[in-house]
């Protein structure tokens, strides 16, 4: 299945910043135990007019679970208030080079976002080439973001017990191989360590070299090392939803045909007291 290239060029980006109907998010986002703040990185420099996008913010804050996918008219408030229109073209990056803007692309390409694309190599790449930067928050007019819904793009923890035990779709696990195996412990207390039944583990570590994700041919080659069939359904799953999305992305780049993000991940999976789990 041929994919439209979801990535654009620094050069790229760097020609059409002025473009009336782009806008520019820096959707970075850090592990718990990271100790860095995205919104005070954003603050202190940032590509010229990019609006900070909070994963933790826009989100289901009811949830117990972190970052979940808000109601589609909550998410339409939330990022219309941003000024943000589901015709705009919408560039995200982050400051690792590709680690959390994945989450933010497919987050859009959900709700219903009609040209949504990743900054190839990122605030890092943007940087090295001693591109321009500001500081301090920007602010857009207010615009109507109008949802169009994609459920087929998201699963719940129903759908992937059922698909576990039935195997009707394949699950693919992008977290570390030792956390996949129950060889240390989860960075979130709490949690039960392992792997849902029956999942394979992709650690996204192998789909990026230099902050970029890597060719179209490579990817279907991990995939194939690890038996996971792009011409069958996939649901694919993280800690937290973070890197599902960059294992989801890889995946569609690769070939494959139909893809949903578990968007719970292991935070439900391993917090649950009824969810079987392997070591």
């Amino acid at each position: 299945m041929a994919v439209d290239n979801p990535f654009v060029t620094t050069d790229w980006l760097a020609a059409h910043l002025s473009d009336p109907n782009l806008v520019v998010l820096d959707g970075s986002w850090h592990m718990p135990n990271a100790a860095r703040n995205a919104q005070a990185d954003y603050l202190a420099g940032h590509i010229p007019g990019a609006v900070f996008f909070d994963i933790d913010g826009v989100a289901d804050t009811d949830s117990p679970l972190p970052h979940m996918l808000p109601a589609p008219a909550d998410f339409a408030h939330m990022v219309g208030a941003l000024g943000i229109s589901e015709t705009m073209t919408i560039v995200i990056y982050d400051e690792i080079g590709l680690f959390s803007a994945p989450r933010v692309w497919w987050t859009f390409k959900t709700m219903g976002a009609q040209n949504v694309r990743i900054l190839s190599g990122g605030g890092p790449q943007w940087r090295a080439e001693k591109r321009p930067t500001e500081i301090g928050l920007v602010a857009r007019p207010k615009q109507k973001f109008h949802t169009s819904f994609d459920a087929d793009r998201v699963a719940d923890f129903d759908t992937v017990r059922a698909r576990s035990q039935d195997g009707a779709s394949q699950i693919a696990d992008a977290r570390p191989a030792q956390r996949f195996h129950a060889e240390v412990p989860e960075p979130r207390k709490g949690l039960r360590a392992g792997h849902i039944p029956g999942s394979s583990n992709l650690p996204v570590s192998l789909l990026t070299e230099a902050g970029q994700m890597k060719s179209p041919e490579q990817l279907a080659t991990l995939f194939a090392e690890r038996d996971i069939a792009l011409d069958k359904p996939l649901i694919t799953s993280c800690g937290s939803g973070i890197t599902a999305a960059t294992l989801a992305l890889a995946a569609e780049l690769a070939g494959a045909r139909s893809v949903a993000v578990y968007d719970g991940s292991w935070t439900e999976w391993g917090g649950r007291d009824d969810a079987e789990i392997e070591k």
